[in-house]
């Protein structure tokens, strides 16, 4: 469960309306909320939408360097508060589509790989140990229904996703070798508790205020609003680890893959 205490959240991708509605979501209950964008204008403006409290950070996440650079800087923040990261929610992505299989350009798979993977690849390497430590560590990415169902043009995209599900999945993997998987204090026989997870959040698509507003004649059927999506990365701290981990959590009212 819930360590019962203000967490300290990095938001990745936090410049997109998810990452707003996330941040605010975090900041409203209560937690410390650091919001990483690569542009410094867009992510600035991200923040102060998001709350006063919310902290914006650069950084480019397909860059381990720079990464690992973003690690050192929240640690120095939080320094006078002795703990560590709690949770990463990575809502870093974009779509590239084709008409079929023989027209997925490389430049496609460039960027969906760079935004879908590399950046997921780095931030959990990175906080992978800060995670692994606290007593509500929690990460959290968002997939597609798609990946249940490729189809010829979405190729590249499902391709990405469905590889970034995998690394999240691996990622759940050792914490549980870790912590459940690995002896209590005392005896070999007793496991040990299940306190971090990593969760992957799948919707059919995101839709958000400005969306509805600009077509306000569509009804966005089984899309998944955005704060229906940063009430969910606030509940996964709520909930028990070992309820989550490994878990694809479907939001939105679409059938389960």
């Amino acid at each position: 469960m819930s360590a019962g205490r203000p967490l300290n959240v990095v938001v990745t991708g936090g410049s997109g309306p998810s990452g707003i509605a996330a941040a605010r979501a975090l900041d409203g209950a209560g937690h410390t909320v650091f919001t990483v964008g690569s542009d410094r204008a867009r992510i600035e403006a991200a923040a102060a939408e998001a709350g006063s409290a919310v902290t914006p950070l650069v950084c480019d996440l397909a860059d381990l360097a720079a990464v690992r650079s973003l690690h050192s800087t929240v640690h120095s923040m939080l320094a006078a508060k002795r703990g560590g990261v709690d949770g990463v929610i990575h809502l870093v992505g974009g779509w590239r589509g084709a008409k079929g299989i023989t027209d997925q350009s490389d430049e496609d798979w460039d960027f969906l790989e760079r935004g879908a993977i590399t950046t997921l690849r780095n931030v959990s390497r990175v906080f992978y140990d800060d995670l692994a430590a606290s007593d509500a560590g929690r990460l959290a990415m968002v997939s597609s229904t798609a990946v249940g169902r490729p189809t010829a043009g979405g190729a590249s995209y499902v391709a990405a996703k469905a590889a970034a599900e995998a690394w999240t999945l691996a990622v759940a993997d050792g914490f549980h070798r870790g912590q459940a998987g690995a002896a209590g204090p005392g005896s070999p026989a007793v496991p040990a508790e299940q306190h971090s997870a990593a969760v992957i959040l799948v919707v059919k698509a995101l839709v958000d205020a400005a969306m509805r507003a600009k077509s306000p004649e569509r009804t966005f059927p089984g899309f998944t609003d955005v704060t229906e999506l940063a009430a969910a990365a606030v509940g996964l701290f709520t909930s028990p680890a070992a309820e989550l981990n490994g878990r694809r959590v479907l939001l939105g009212q679409v059938p389960q893959p």
